[in-house]
């Protein structure tokens, strides 16, 4: 990783965290080729960028491949899988996470060193974003709104910080401890979720208000796209709170006096 010098000093390859960054993608070739252009101008480079082309029929691992990608396979139609699978194969101490349709800005993995290397403690770190191909005068509310409705909901469905697919990281060893229970094979669950869920209450997820991507809106555009993302919420939190309810996961994380608290 190289040398530059940050608006918090000196960030050095001797104390600092390698960082891998994650995309899966499907038949997403032109938000693909946007988000690896402004990866390749980071103030801090990543070791390495994994896109996982999950059964793309477009030129999407053309584009990943001139860009200097890993490219993985993944044949399991699904962010779960491909998300998983990126994740498994990914080599820096730090693992990162955009979509396809995710902009990061110049620092947005110096950000995630820097977050990282003052805190050995936290085990994940998520962000935020806006809209950028929402009409210029919504953006800032609507992205607000939603994403300011995902935590809150989220957080108190988890018992804990969620996680947003769009702009995440987490320590490759905190990944190695859950990757054997995260859900792989089912499309139709929220990975990142599903994955604040695995984690679990006992693990620090700091949500950085600061560190922000530009996202595409086209998923909440229409009906039927939003009921698909609520039934997609509603399916993932019936799955985990099978295992887990969040009365649980909130006595473990705010136990009564007396009590020990769960591990």
């Amino acid at each position: 990783m190289r040398r530059v010098t940050a608006d918090r000093g000196l960030v050095t390859p001797e104390c600092t965290p390698t960082v891998s960054v994650v995309v899966p993608v499907r038949d997403d070739a032109r938000e693909l080729d946007v988000c690896l252009s402004l990866l390749a101008r980071q103030t801090v480079a990543p070791l390495e960028v994994v896109v996982v082309d999950n059964g793309s029929t477009d030129s999407s691992a053309a584009v990943a491949h001139r860009w200097g990608a890993v490219v993985v396979g993944e044949p399991r139609i699904g962010i779960p899988a491909a998300a998983a699978t990126g994740y498994d194969v990914a080599r820096g101490a730090v693992i990162a996470r955009l979509d396809a349709d995710s902009r990061p800005g110049p620092r947005w993995v110096q950000t995630v060193v820097e977050r990282m290397s003052a805190d050995e403690g936290l085990d994940a770190l998520t962000g935020t974003g806006s809209f950028y191909d929402a009409p210029r005068g919504l953006r800032t509310v609507a992205s607000v709104a939603y994403l300011g409705s995902y935590y809150a909901l989220c957080h108190l469905a988890v018992g804990h910080t969620a996680l947003w697919g769009s702009c995440m990281a987490m320590r490759s060893s905190a990944w190695r401890a859950v990757r054997q229970d995260v859900v792989r094979d089912d499309s139709e669950v929220h990975d990142d979720l599903d994955l604040a869920f695995r984690l679990g209450p006992h693990r620090r997820i700091r949500l950085d208000r600061s560190w922000r991507v530009g996202v595409s809106a086209r998923s909440l555009r229409g009906r039927r796209q939003r009921r698909r993302r609520l039934d997609r919420a509603w399916h993932t939190l019936r799955i985990n709170w099978q295992v887990s309810p969040p009365w649980e996961r909130w006595r473990r994380r705010w136990p009564l006096p007396g009590q020990v608290p769960a591990p």
